[in-house]
């Protein structure tokens, strides 16, 4: 009985989603998807940029996911657009990074 017990607590913190990523169409045992964010037709798209966050195990999580971060990688002063790209692993591994695009 508390080996079913011990199983069922693991289970339940394993599967928490402990480490899952935003995603358009959900998670997965694998997922690695990108989707939009915001668009503004108020520049083009000459300059990108990119910042990422990424969490192990659901246990450490690291990075700067931001929009301004993103900004700041690339040069952008106006932005066009901001995507978003996730990818995940069998809820031990995923990251998060936001693309903007612009001038």
């Amino acid at each position: 009985m508390k080996l079913q017990a011990l199983f069922l607590a693991a289970s339940v913190a394993t599967l928490s989603g402990c480490a899952v990523t935003s995603s358009p169409v959900g998670n997965a045992l694998f997922t690695n998807v990108s989707g939009p964010v915001a668009v503004s037709n108020s520049a083009e798209a000459s300059k990108q940029g990119k910042s990422c966050a990424y969490n192990l195990l659901g246990l450490i999580a690291a990075g700067d996911a931001s929009i301004e971060a993103a900004k700041k990688s690339g040069n952008i002063s106006t932005v066009s657009s901001v995507d978003g790209h996730g990818t995940s692993v069998l809820f031990l591994y995923s990251s998060f990074c936001t693309v903007v695009k612009g001038q």
